[in-house]
């Protein structure tokens, strides 16, 4: 097969992690002559009793960057597990779990879709409470149309099950879990969006949202991250995290923290307006310095969550300070 650069990197990646790191195939996509692998990866300690992050990306296929950034973090990560004894010591308190290449299918033919013409972020089985816009939250009208969210009594995607599947096994199954999901989308700024997306009602772990947010600007003050739940942008069906995030709900001795980094597209292309001209340069830095700032400057928010679920237990606030929080977030973002 014929494969693209970034599933020839996560190979290499595989081959190098061997002893650090275990990588399975979760399932294959077939298309004409080609198959292509979606793997998952594991590395740390899998004790269920420890804390675990999940790091995603490539879910949509025109949006290359969020794998390219994934791939950097384990390749660090896999370096300096060589010589950090301090790494050394993080990874007997947490379990990491790594999706770098969720629909290798779409990536292949640069789509946003899988081959099915399927967007895999509204394909859950979720349907939003309120009204969501035309065509941009999700629509069975034709796969030939954007954000097509497969017929509605057919199962979810494959690429969505197995994420699904992983996600079961090895984050909502532990006392505490986060989950980041990394794309590139409009605007100037780099977000980071949480749940819920099919309603504007918010999430009971806003005071946990709040105090992780609170902690990465203790810890990098200087950084342009925007934190917001994602119904403030647009509503939308059948996202992923949220039918994840609802299923996780029902066990309330447990924490998981679903997030999504959406990457500042724009501010690319205002540096590089040619890029407007490009599908690809639309949704990725294409200037070889400014994809190099980018994997560096998103590997520090990716080790500080990584970091930040290893030592939960000292940053989750309870009791009155929690219920201050909560009522913090909601007039922040759902009084308006």
């Amino acid at each position: 097969m014929s494969s693209f650069p970034e599933l020839r990197e996560l190979k290499r990646i595989i081959e190098q992690g061997k002893g650090h790191l275990d990588a399975y195939v979760a399932c294959e996509i077939a298309y004409k002559e080609h198959e292509f692998p979606v793997y998952v990866l594991t590395m740390g300690n899998a004790d269920p009793s420890v804390p675990a992050i999940g790091f995603f990306g490539g879910i949509h296929g025109l949006e290359r960057i969020g794998t390219q950034v994934l791939l950097h973090f384990i390749r660090s990560l896999l370096n300096r597990l060589t010589w950090d004894k301090g790494l050394q010591h993080l990874m007997q308190e947490v379990r990491l779990v790594f999706m770098p290449l969720v629909n290798p299918g779409g990536m292949w033919q640069s789509t946003r879709c899988n081959l099915n013409g399927v967007d895999l972020m509204r394909n859950a089985p979720i349907e939003a409470e309120g009204r969501v816009p035309f065509l941009l939250g999700g629509q069975r009208i034709s796969p030939i149309l954007p954000w097509y969210r497969g017929k509605a009594d057919a199962p979810m995607e494959k690429e969505n099950q197995v994420l699904v599947g992983a996600v079961r096994k090895e984050l909502l199954s532990r006392s505490f879990s986060i989950a980041v999901d990394c794309h590139s989308g409009f605007g100037l700024r780099d977000h980071v969006w949480f749940p819920h997306a099919h309603t504007v009602q918010p999430i009971r772990h806003m005071a946990d949202i709040i105090a992780l947010e609170a902690l990465f600007h203790e810890v990098h003050p200087n950084t342009r991250y925007v934190f917001e739940p994602q119904s403030l942008h647009y509503q939308t069906h059948g996202d992923v995290w949220d039918y994840l995030y609802l299923e996780a709900e029902t066990n309330p001795e447990r924490i998981f923290l679903p997030l999504t980094l959406e990457m500042g597209s724009w501010l690319w292309v205002k540096k590089n307006p040619r890029q407007l001209f490009s599908v690809q340069g639309i949704f990725n830095p294409i200037v070889e310095h400014r994809q190099n700032r980018v994997l560096r400057r998103h590997a520090f928010w990716l080790d500080f969550l990584m970091r930040a679920t290893a030592g939960y237990n000292e940053w989750l606030v309870d009791g009155p300070r929690r219920c201050r929080m909560q009522e913090q977030g909601v007039a922040r973002w759902y009084r308006r």
